[in-house]
């Protein structure tokens, strides 16, 4: 018994441990995968997107550090669109750092998109992550109003903004590959 239990917390530990998986883009000729019939998720051609010696995400999701990203090229509203992501078992996506936010800004941009929301919000004068990361890091090209603006969206050319949340914009979400 001590050492199933000792065996699955090296597991669980192995599997949780940062590292670098980025999933190679699928062919053109591809099939789309079947979970994203109800919105279409983004097939890339011939995609800038390094290739890893495994990916624990699931077809169509991109691999980036220990997270999984799905870019979802129908627009909904913010809240709508997290919602579709709780339904996949994810969150809006958060950037917690200049690297993974250039990531989503190439996710994005590879999409043929220059607009996706995040998983960003301001709540009582205070800017957080839906996901419950922390909002250590920033890159605003322009901040509006945070009472009448409240929901973060990504430029694919520079940094994010903020806006109504009942606008209608593509977006991205994000989980985790594996979790204890």
């Amino acid at each position: 018994m001590t050492t199933v239990l000792l065996l699955s917390l090296f597991l669980c530990a192995a599997f949780a441990a940062p590292a670098e998986n980025k999933q190679k883009a699928p062919d053109a000729a591809a099939e789309a995968p079947k979970e994203h019939v109800a919105a279409p998720a983004l097939v890339l051609k011939d995609a800038a997107v390094p290739e890893s010696h495994f990916n624990l995400c699931p077809d169509g999701w991109f691999g980036h550090n220990s997270r999984c990203f799905l870019f979802v090229n129908t627009p909904m509203t913010w809240y709508s669109a997290e919602e579709h992501c709780n339904n996949r078992g994810a969150n809006l996506a958060s950037a917690t750092n200049a690297r993974e936010y250039s990531f989503l800004q190439q996710l994005t941009h590879t999409a043929g998109q220059s607009i996706a929301w995040l998983g960003g919000f301001n709540l009582q004068d205070k800017w957080m992550w839906i996901d419950r990361e922390g909002f250590y890091y920033t890159n605003w090209y322009s901040a509006s109003s945070s009472s009448s603006y409240p929901c973060i969206y990504l430029r694919s050319t520079n940094g994010w903004g903020n806006t109504r949340c009942d606008t209608a914009y593509r977006f991205i979400c994000s989980k985790n590959p594996f979790s204890c």
